[in-house]
């Protein structure tokens, strides 16, 4: 699955690395793409290709699951 922006493995703006949401002044509104993990993670894919960092191979609802984790 092709997540773009809406789940990403590398937070460009402070270098973190992992399954995530960017937050700061790039997410206009934080909480509402935390819930929009959901969606993503409706559609069991396997592989999740960010729009930044590398590829999640261990599956669309563990990356969900992470990304969902407070930092």
């Amino acid at each position: 699955m092709f997540s773009g922006d809406a789940l990403v493995t590398l937070d460009m703006t402070r270098g973190r690395t992992g399954p995530q949401i960017i937050r700061g002044p790039v997410t206009e509104d934080p909480d509402l793409a935390v819930q929009s993990l959901e969606v993503l993670a409706a559609t069991n894919a396997a592989t999740v290709l960010p729009g930044h960092g590398e590829p999640w191979p261990h599956g669309v609802k563990s990356a969900v699951e992470i990304a969902r984790q407070p930092t």
